[in-house]
């Protein structure tokens, strides 16, 4: 697993499956110039946000979060998926962890994803208690597959982006990094910040995505979020991105 926003100099560290350096190469995705369509439909959105605030709230009070997967109805879709916390009214960030690749069913990581950015996010402190949760925001993305940018002129990569669609991540060595497709969208960025603000998230240079022995990925994703804690869920259009 591995955070997806953009913190300056976020501490890393290797408990089970949070912020670690990704095992394995990723595996390649949808063609290139194909835009994603709707492979999650809304009550399905919205299923994934409640089970990702249930599995929360009921580690809070000291319960299996993950009995929740004997009540759901399994999609059957494998997909990576990341869990965003944000405080509410003001949305700042309380947590981001999630899977870039399927490496089991949605379902699945989403609890994990969801557990994950509550209690390990190393760049905050534990939710502390139900009472927190009634303040918090939940969000859950879904991901494609990455898919890697294989361009002969690396300084083409800025023109193989478009913002509000595209999240990224970067491998160079034992670094890695990822930033959703909604971060360049809060912070204004163009396709040239946004790599350059994905190398500071892997620990790199700013000129690294110009290395050529780093691999830059591209991928999509379908979000759904409150509108407050505990509230109606919506899709989230990237384009006019409310954070």
């Amino acid at each position: 697993m591995t955070s997806g926003t953009a913190v300056p100099n976020a501490p890393e560290r290797q408990p089970s499956e949070t912020c670690a350096p990704l095992a394995q190469p990723l595996l390649l995705g949808l063609k290139q110039g194909h835009r994603m369509g709707q492979v999650i439909d809304d009550e399905t959105g919205s299923m994934l946000v409640r089970l990702a605030r249930r599995s929360i709230e009921l580690a809070l009070e000291g319960e299996d979060p993950e009995s929740l997967l004997k009540e759901v109805k399994r999609t059957g879709l494998r997909r990576g998926v990341f869990v965003t916390l944000n405080e509410y009214p003001s949305m700042e960030l309380r947590g981001c962890i999630g899977f870039p690749r399927a490496v089991d069913e949605l379902e699945v990581l989403t609890v994990r994803a969801a557990l994950a950015a509550a209690f390990e996010d190393p760049r905050f402190e534990p939710v502390r208690d139900l009472e927190e949760m009634g303040r918090l925001v939940v969000e859950v993305s879904v991901l494609t597959e990455p898919e890697l940018i294989d361009v002969k002129d690396r300084r083409a990569i800025p023109k193989e982006i478009e913002v509000g669609r595209h999240g990224l991540i970067i491998e160079l060595g034992n670094r890695s990094g990822l930033l959703l497709p909604q971060v360049p969208v809060e912070y204004g960025w163009d396709a040239e910040e946004f790599l350059v603000n994905l190398c500071f998230k892997a620990g790199l240079g700013p000129t690294e995505w110009l290395n050529p022995r780093a691999r830059i990925y591209r991928f999509e994703a379908e979000v759904f979020a409150e509108e407050r804690p505990r509230g109606p869920v919506r899709r989230v259009e990237l384009g006019a991105c409310r954070f």
